[in-house]
């Protein structure tokens, strides 16, 4: 019958890996090294200094809302803004919606320049 049938032996017992199971995680803790450089870490810096700039607004200050408006603080409220978008129009803004200020005197220039 062994001329039809190859005779399977047992294999000894393996012994552990020993210390070198940890090896198998590297790659993912690698992978997730790289995702907290390139993207939390930075995601978080611009989330921190996007709370400062809010925080920090008063009246007068030249804004850019996140729509592309472009206007000056008239008041500041406790959840929103209002902004002089053009002469005798005001309109009310989240302050989360301002993505930037502007050096002062920015709104004469662009206004001067339309003309």
């Amino acid at each position: 019958m062994s001329v039809f049938f190859a005779q399977a032996w047992a294999a000894e017992a393996g012994g552990g890996q020993g210390g070198a199971g940890w090896l198998e995680f590297l790659p993912l803790i690698l992978l997730f090294v790289i995702f907290y450089f390139f993207l939390i870490r930075p995601q978080l810096k611009r989330s921190k200094e996007h709370r400062a700039l809010v925080s920090a607004l008063e009246e007068g200050d030249e804004v850019v809302t996140s729509g592309g408006v472009v206007g000056q603080i008239t008041k500041v409220e406790e959840d929103f803004i209002r902004c002089q978008v053009a002469a005798g129009t005001e309109m009310r803004f989240q302050r989360a919606a301002v993505v930037a200020t502007l050096p002062k005197g920015t709104l004469k220039k662009l206004d001067s320049g339309s003309d």
